[in-house]
């Protein structure tokens, strides 16, 4: 387990940044860019890595509960039936 965990914090401090957008956005981006405002740019990518990161850092506290809670119940009621 502490190797997993080791290997995700690698993963996630050695990730590179990521510059995702839809065509809509990038279209409109670009425009603004040209027109000589990167404020907004810069903005709508943090955005996204923002909505991007979201659903896995709450099903990593959703995980981390669940095995607090095993880990819990199986000191409670020893290991189970063998």
């Amino acid at each position: 387990m502490k190797k997993f965990v080791l290997l995700f914090f690698a993963f996630l401090l050695l990730q590179s940044v990521s510059f995702a957008q839809c065509a809509m956005c990038r279209t409109q981006l670009e425009n603004n860019v040209s027109n000589g405002d990167p404020g907004i740019a810069a903005g709508i990518n943090t955005g996204i890595l923002y909505l991007l990161v979201m659903p896995y850092l709450a099903i990593a506290t959703l995980a981390y509960f669940w095995y607090k809670s095993s880990k819990k119940n199986e000191s409670k009621f020893g290991q189970g039936i063998a």
